[in-house]
């Protein structure tokens, strides 16, 4: 069995991604991880090279006039699965923000090799766990989403949808995908207050028009965790391993109170009725075997 790992990258280092722990964190499942790194406002590139002989990089360039629907971040995204092996089985996508906790790699390994030869399994799919404001607490609320395809056939009709969220085939269908259980580690809404307060103001820009940007997006210094949070739960298990020393480094505060917790009632009403009815009204991209 053959895997090739996938991601992009633009200015890691301007906005605190945790790529590099992204990459690690899939490199024993992966014979190469192929990073496209986009035109850079920092040493973006110099990072990604050294990170392991494995990373193979491929160099691009942002159309910063595609802002709509996120659309950037699919087409860099195939862009890089585009350049794996073409002798791959599986290609193991990760996201920027994202990582894998050490301990799932044996179940994900086995899934891998359980499905190799079935190809009506076109995906894997993976449990999400967010975390919000510090390393300390994550997301409970129904606006999270719970899982996504990480991992997919290496198929050339096979192509990022929308915002790199998920991923579709030709011309337009849902993948067939199995469950799997292990979770990736969403680090995407931990930053200093200062960086994701900048990552916000770049980010908009792939969805809306600078007028938008402007009428929509705080002019402030620092990233404001407290504002439109709804509920969150203190995180009782261990981080990956490769997240440790990015942890220690920490130098920003975040305590939250969760009695303070609000949660709208429709998305109580969406809980209870796939906890206690079995029935799951999420949209949902991807049809379960």
């Amino acid at each position: 069995m053959k895997v090739s790992g996938f991601t992009f990258i633009r200015n890691a280092i301007k906005y605190d991604y945790p790529i590099v722990e992204a990459i690690r964190s899939i490199l024993p499942l992966c014979d190469e991880v192929v990073v496209a790194v986009g035109n850079s406002d920092d040493n973006t590139y110099a990072l990604i090279q050294s990170i392991d002989p494995k990373v193979r990089i491929i160099e691009t360039v942002w159309d910063d006039t595609v802002r709509e629907g996120g659309r950037t971040l699919a087409l860099e995204t195939d862009k890089a699965y585009q350049a794996i092996d073409p002798a791959c089985d599986w290609a193991f996508y990760i996201q920027g923000d994202e990582v894998i906790h050490e301990k799932y790699l044996p179940v994900i390994r086995e899934a891998m090799e359980r499905y190799k030869d079935d190809q009506r399994v076109e995906g894997l799919l993976f449990n999400y766990q967010h975390f919000y404001g510090s390393y300390d607490y994550v997301g409970t609320s129904i606006s999270w989403y719970l899982d996504e395809i990480r991992i997919l056939r290496n198929r050339s009709d096979i192509f990022s949808y929308r915002d790199a969220q998920g991923f579709r085939k030709l011309p337009n269908d849902k993948l067939s995908v199995k469950k799997i259980d292990a979770f990736v580690y969403h680090y995407g809404w931990v930053k200093p207050p200062e960086k994701m307060q900048k990552k916000q103001e770049s980010f908009h820009k792939m969805w809306h028009d600078d007028a938008w940007v402007k009428e929509n997006v705080k002019a402030t210094e620092a990233f404001d965790y407290f504002e439109n949070m709804d509920a969150l739960a203190v995180f009782q298990d261990t981080h990956p391993a490769v997240m440790h020393a990015r942890i220690a480094e920490k130098n920003w505060s975040f305590e939250y109170d969760i009695s303070f917790n609000k949660t709208k009632f429709k998305d109580r009403l969406k809980r209870f009725l796939r906890t206690y009815l079995g029935i799951d009204i999420r949209y949902k991209n991807y049809i379960k075997l």
